[in-house]
């Protein structure tokens, strides 16, 4: 009788470990796997960091407007392949448009996007002080076929900083491939300090025209 008390004992005991032990692998798989995601987290971000830094270096010591936003539609496309870039920088009476394009650019009822924006949508994505996706322009009055613009997947970066309001970035590329968020911090990241180059130039060119 003791025999098989002690037994019973033993069974629970050894019953008791193993679920321990499958419990303690559980929680073994899921720090595992929040590790794992972290690292990956990380390495994306070290890419963001990693493309300001580049992106600066890329663009230092240029100081004609043209060459500083060919340069710049460069940098941006080689960390989004892929991505079609124009510059709407504003102006006293209006606006100038700088177009780098990828090898396929988006034509939208015989336009491209960029011939969609007036000046009053140019201004109000310039000052909006924050990222602009498609539904974000068409509420401020972009003119297009909301249904052609739907075959694009578009992002509008106000190129604002200290005050200073110099225009916006338009990145589009076709809407099967939308921006990754990573995609448009990468750029979003870079605007204020890119923002005050474009200002810098621009005034280098007056004063030289000046003289």
């Amino acid at each position: 009788m003791n025999e098989q008390i002690r037994n019973r004992r033993l069974r629970l005991l050894i019953g008791r470990l193993n679920r321990a032990r499958r419990q303690q692998a559980k929680q073994i798989d899921i720090l595992c796997n929040d590790l794992i995601v972290a690292q990956k987290q990380f390495i994306k971000e070290l890419k963001v960091i990693g493309f300001a830094a580049d992106f600066y270096g890329g663009i230092a010591g240029l100081t004609d407007t043209n060459e500083l936003l060919g340069g710049a539609s460069v940098l941006i496309q080689e960390q989004i392949p892929g991505a079609n870039i124009a510059f709407f920088l504003l102006t006293e009476a209006n606006f100038e448009m700088h177009i780098f394009e990828s090898d396929r650019p988006i034509e939208l009822d015989d336009k491209r996007i960029e011939n969609f924006f007036t000046r009053e949508v140019v201004e109000s994505i310039a000052k909006s002080n924050r990222l602009c996706g498609i539904e974000e322009m068409l509420a401020m009055g972009l003119e297009g076929n909301p249904r052609c613009l739907e075959k694009v997947a578009a992002a509008g970066f106000p190129l604002n900083s200290r005050g200073s309001c110099a225009g916006f970035i338009l990145l589009y590329r076709a809407s099967k491939h939308p921006f990754t968020p990573e995609e448009l911090k990468s750029v979003e990241q870079i605007t204020p300090g890119f923002s005050r180059t474009i200002t810098a130039c621009r005034v280098t060119a007056d004063i030289t025209i000046s003289q």
